[in-house]
């Protein structure tokens, strides 16, 4: 005749992990990588936003087209958005992406079409808007 198993044995489930008898049936660790996931995301994307320049305050530029006019200057066309005025820096560079020129433009407000010409101190190959930096009004007065 077989083996009968023990009573005791029988009526017994087996021992929980430490984490399971705690915690219960509750679904906390996913609650958890949820949470931490939903903050990771959130975080990842105001870092793009604030990297792509769609932050407050931002100048947004673009250069339309640049020539070289002669081996002492260039032009470029650009175009310029910001709320209050900027001041844009414009670069020429050679062949050997050595700066032969630089200039500063001043643009207005709101969505400017704008160009200049910028002497060189030799023949460039690229010319490009380096930055634009917001220009905030000035209120002050010499009274």
């Amino acid at each position: 005749m077989p083996p009968t198993p023990d009573e005791a044995t029988a009526d017994a489930a087996p021992t929980a992990a430490p984490a399971r008898r705690r915690l219960g049936n509750k679904p906390f660790f996913f609650v958890l990588g949820v949470l931490a996931a939903a903050v990771f995301t959130v975080g990842w994307g105001l870092a793009l936003l604030s990297y792509s320049g769609n932050g407050p305050g931002q100048v947004h530029y673009q250069t339309v087209a640049w020539k070289v006019v002669s081996d002492s200057e260039a032009h470029i066309s650009f175009q310029v958005n910001s709320k209050a005025g900027a001041l844009c820096l414009i670069t020429a560079t050679d062949a050997q992406h050595v700066q032969v020129g630089q200039t500063e433009v001043s643009v207005g407000s709101g969505v400017q079409d704008t160009g200049t010409t910028i002497d060189t101190v030799r023949r460039a190959s690229a010319v490009e808007v380096a930055s634009c930096r917001e220009q905030g009004l000035s209120t002050d007065s010499t009274e």
